[in-house]
């Protein structure tokens, strides 16, 4: 294990990421532990946004290659972020954070039935603590597509559809992330086949 943090488990070792050789292969709770510790460290130190930033990518992403971490070993890390950060009051961002690791690594693995009250719960979070409305459409957005994989195509557009009102509010017609949105929007229209709307 590249990480070597847990040297006496009897874990198996997974492959995740891109690295090559034997550096790609970790023992899932060594990857957890390190997560644990460097967010403990820059959250401890006030080493500000960035750092807190830099260390939180390590719940979803290799510190080697830095690429994201896929399927079940996404997945793994989803429940164990979750684990890690669920006993902290819920307006505590590690917390809302890692209930989004979890949802991210459910949809990973195509549990989509076990993603959906996880990215319901999170919305409903986000809207009881008056989060900024820009986080509530990202959170949209991750249900939605919830919504698509699971067959519930109505009720996805739906979220697109404020998802894309929403965006066109606050940042105008030009902006990428309306774009985006639209486009996102589109599709959610063709695969209901209504193409005059979709223009």
């Amino acid at each position: 294990c590249t990480q070597a943090l847990h040297w006496k488990t009897k874990e198996g070792l997974v492959r995740g990421c891109s690295c090559r050789g034997t550096a790609g292969f970790v023992h899932v709770s060594c990857l957890a532990e390190q997560a644990k510790i460097l967010n403990d460290e820059a959250e401890a130190n006030r080493l500000g946004d960035k750092a807190q930033i830099e260390s939180w990518m390590r719940w979803q992403g290799c510190s080697l290659c830095e690429q994201q971490y896929v399927g079940v070993v996404r997945c793994a890390l989803g429940w164990a972020c979750w684990r890690t950060y669920v006993g902290r009051p819920e307006v505590d961002w590690a917390r809302r954070d890692a209930m989004m690791q979890l949802g991210n690594g459910l949809a990973d693995v195509d549990h989509h039935e076990d993603a959906l009250p996880v990215r319901e719960a999170e919305l409903a979070i986000h809207r009881r603590l008056g989060l900024p409305e820009e986080n509530i459409l990202g959170v949209q957005t991750n249900l939605a597509l919830t919504y698509s994989c699971l067959g519930r195509k109505e009720e996805s557009l739906r979220m697109r559809r404020d998802v894309y009102y929403g965006r066109l509010k606050l940042h105008g017609e030009e902006n990428e992330s309306t774009l985006e949105t639209a486009n996102n929007y589109a599709w959610g229209l063709c695969g209901l086949k209504r193409f005059e709307e979709a223009k």
